[in-house]
């Protein structure tokens, strides 16, 4: 005999209880084997696959992890310098770019520009803004991000909580499945599976296609000779995974960089707005449809609600388990709903069941 509803309540509100209260105290301790734990979640399909080619998980794994190993000191000796070398260039080059838009501005409208005018006082104060605290926005990422996390201990427990976790991930499965309440198991598979369709499609699906759309935008713009194109190719494929709003915020910043350092050369800001078309056409009728399929379950409203949620309260560890988090509720509310709507509240009295 099942438990009663309320005492099944009070064991999942403790719970979620328990979970967010580790969440809060231990947020940057857990850091390290959240990110572990999202890396072998990723690669799990790949490492299934290699299994069914003729490997044992043990060289599968092996394989997965000598390839990322190869991945990241490529990026580490040939893209990070570069784009922490643009990053600071962009931040050390703000200020003369907002005086030239004022340059530009009083030139073709005079009018605005006047000495009691709110578009020249904004303009001064953003100038000012930039020069007194622009080079500090760097330094204070980054020593915020060296304050909560030891960037050494990430790189060494990351990698081997992957690998631990991807070669037992069959295994720790198994004996989740093995441990759910009896009553409740094909519930929870059922919706387990839903939740784990959803988590596929997003974050390994719209993962996919922010690293495809990251990488073209920036070897495109870097080829088309745009200054900054590695950063805001980076930029523009790390917020793809919002729908729009990766391709417009890219666009917009790609754009007013081409338009003051191609200032007359139509050509070339036709160009960069090309790219950018581009990779929207592609991102929308090939990249999505085919990596992230149809449905996943995230409304982009939701997904932002989330992350803003999560990343305040909870910081960097927040915002990385918003999405599965966000997922699970999701999966959860829908699964809800369509029982309210086959019980005899919401159908009513009248209804033949």
């Amino acid at each position: 005999m099942s438990l009663p509803v309320q005492q099944q309540a009070k064991y999942w509100g403790i719970a979620t209880a328990a979970f967010l209260t580790i969440l809060w105290f231990l947020g940057d301790v857990i850091l390290p084997f959240v990110l572990g734990g999202a890396i072998a979640y990723c690669l799990d399909p790949i490492a299934d696959r290699l299994e069914r080619m003729g490997c044992t998980r043990a060289v599968a794994v092996t394989i997965i992890t000598l390839v990322a190993a190869f991945v990241f000191v490529l990026l580490i000796l040939l893209v990070i310098p570069t784009l922490m070398q643009q990053s600071s260039q962009l931040m050390n080059t703000a200020p003369e770019l907002f005086e030239r838009l004022q340059v530009f501005l009083t030139e073709r409208f005079p009018a605005l520009m006047d000495a009691d005018s709110a578009i020249r006082q904004q303009l001064l104060k953003i100038g000012e803004a930039i020069q007194s605290k622009g080079g500090e926005v760097i330094n204070g990422l980054l020593s915020s991000a060296l304050g909560l996390i030891n960037v050494l201990v990430l790189i060494i427990i990351v990698p081997v909580v992957a690998f631990y976790l991807l070669l037992d991930w069959d295994n720790m499965t198994a004996k989740i499945n093995d441990m759910l309440p009896r009553d409740h198991a094909p519930i929870v598979q059922k919706i387990a599976k839903d939740i784990d369709r959803t988590l596929a499609s997003f974050i390994r699906g719209q993962g996919t296609v922010c690293i495809i759309l990251g990488t073209y935008y920036a070897m495109a713009l870097m080829l088309a000779g745009l200054n900054f194109g590695l950063v805001v190719g980076f930029i523009a494929g790390l917020i793809s995974f919002i729908p729009y709003v990766g391709a417009l915020v890219g666009g917009v910043l790609a754009l007013g960089l081409a338009i003051f350092q191609f200032w007359g050369e139509w050509f070339s800001i036709a160009i960069i707005a090309i790219i950018f078309g581009l990779g929207q056409f592609f991102e929308g009728n090939i990249l999505t449809p085919k990596l992230v399929g149809g449905s996943v379950g995230l409304h982009p409203v939701w997904l932002i609600f989330a992350l803003s949620v999560f990343g305040s309260l909870f910081g960097f560890v927040g915002m990385l388990v918003a999405v599965p988090v966000a997922a699970m509720i999701g999966v959860v509310t829908r699964y809800g709903l369509n029982r309210y709507k086959e019980s005899r509240l919401y159908r009513g009295l009248s209804s033949d069941d």
